[in-house]
């Protein structure tokens, strides 16, 4: 089997995949919103063709309790493993729209970067993998490894349909290991492995005062205002220092070995470099960590939105009744995410500002922290991969984000995710002008290439 033919092969249609990708962006396939359940059919269908259109690929459209996954599989290799690739064609929302440069859904390239909504989280890298195979298919008339292909359209919700959906199709999916198109590399100089992720868990807190808005003339100083409340109440959730307040939070967290904090120490990380890319005056955090720490190996929780009352143009002087507020928590190794919520619902409970009535909202999408073991076999294979690409051996890493996967495949079906994607963490997904390099495009698929040829001669 000739790698150099399918790198050939790639080379040659870099331009069509380029327009395959400006096209998959294209579609508006916003997962939270239920006004967008067409343009979710329409991925999950343009997802299968391409898929179809890639080789001799058995491809179903399987439903699930929420939106479909696109599962392929070409089981052409006797003898060699087996590779279960991960991806997403769902996407966040767009807002706010008034701060991109182009329209999110009208793919456009700038300086060498391809700018949408979901370009580099997750459609562009998810369409390396795809293309990929196209090009062993066309170059070989096969692939070096037996390939299998999951891709979902609710992980930017959590994925909440996919635990069921894989207990329930442990023998559809069985393999040797998972690799993930989702996931993004740390940065842009350095090629990059991740070992492990967080876990999430969240909550919409919602309090209440008065039966209705109320004139702040006649009745300021009488009841209590929610805003107010609100913002006593989630003040009250860290210590000054940036520790979580809330009793048991840190119970079950496994504290680092002297080896790994070493590890991480000795990481290349320009700590100013990374404050100006995000426009911090300066690091937070809980006390007694460094910054690396406090990404990748500690739990947080986070106060994601807070609104209430008055926000048009000018003034209106109201009390309002309600005040809401969303949070989430990262959890890390041993933290249970219905435990977390537990502690967290009872610490809010437990300290309700006079006046008001609270009620909390569970998001019901919670997922554990995950991890693979730096010896797996297809995580050498992936650094070998990336070294052949970039002519020096990738750093190992840690992500601070959840992708609920790693976890779902690990307790499920006893499967190491690797994370092979070839965004960067700086692309501003889930923001304003998300991008994805348009170089990165090209060296994923000859990383892929590569990483399938490395498995299958395993």
């Amino acid at each position: 089997m000739s790698l150099d033919a399918v790198l050939e092969h790639l080379r040659s249609r870099r331009e069509s995949i380029l327009g395959a990708l400006v096209e998959f962006a294209s579609i508006p396939s916003v997962s939270t919103d239920p006004a967008h359940a067409a343009d979710m059919k329409a991925a999950a269908r343009w997802v299968a063709d391409r898929l179809r259109a890639a080789g001799p690929f058995r491809v179903e459209v399987m439903p699930t309790a929420g939106n479909p996954v696109v599962y392929g599989e070409w089981l052409g290799a006797p003898g060699r493993p087996t590779v279960l690739v991960y991806g997403h064609y769902d996407v966040q929302p767009e807002d706010p729209v008034e701060k991109w440069a182009s329209p999110p859904f009208a793919p456009t390239v700038r300086d060498g970067r391809l700018y949408a909504r979901g370009v580099s989280d997750d459609k562009g890298p998810m369409l390396i993998p795809i293309e990929v195979a196209q090009a062993f298919f066309a170059a070989n008339g096969a692939l070096p490894v037996n390939v299998k292909c999951m891709f979902e359209g609710e992980e930017e919700i959590g994925s909440p349909s996919l635990d069921a959906f894989i207990r329930d199709h442990r023998a559809l999916l069985a393999a040797d290991a998972v690799l993930s198109a989702d996931g993004a590399m740390w940065r842009i100089d350095e090629p990059s492995l991740t070992v492990s992720s967080r876990g999430l868990t969240g909550l919409e807190v919602t309090l209440t005062a008065a039966g209705k808005d109320l004139h702040s003339g006649r009745h300021g100083g009488a009841v209590a205002n929610p805003l107010h409340a609100m913002a006593q109440l989630v003040a009250g959730l860290h210590e000054p220092g940036g520790r979580v307040a809330v009793s048991g939070f840190y119970d079950s967290v496994r504290e680092l070995t002297t080896t790994e904090r070493e590890a991480l120490a000795a990481l290349p990380f320009d700590e100013g470099a990374y404050l100006k890319q995000v426009g911090a005056p300066g690091a937070f955090g809980e006390p007694g960590y460094s910054t690396l720490e406090r990404l990748w190996t500690r739990p947080t929780l986070e106060l994601n939105g807070m609104w209430g009352g008055y926000q048009g143009p000018g003034g209106k002087t109201v009390i309002p009744c309600e005040a809401h507020a969303k949070i989430t928590c990262r959890l890390v190794p041993d933290q249970d995410p219905d435990q977390i919520l537990r502690l967290v619902t009872r610490h809010l409970e437990s300290h309700v500002p006079p006046g008001t009535r609270l009620a909390v909202t569970p998001d019901g999408h919670g997922a554990r922290a995950a991890h693979i073991a730096a010896d797996h076999f297809a995580l050498r294979a992936a650094g070998e991969a990336l070294f052949q690409t970039y002519g020096v051996r990738p750093l190992v890493v840690r992500m601070g984000g959840t992708v609920p996967i790693g976890e779902l495949f690990q307790r499920h079906m006893g499967l190491g995710t690797v994370f092979f994607s070839f965004s960067t963490a700086d692309e501003d997904y889930h923001a304003p002008n998300e991008f994805f390099r348009v170089h990165r495009l090209h060296e994923g698929l000859e990383a892929w290439a590569r990483l399938w040829t490395i498995l299958g001669d395993r």
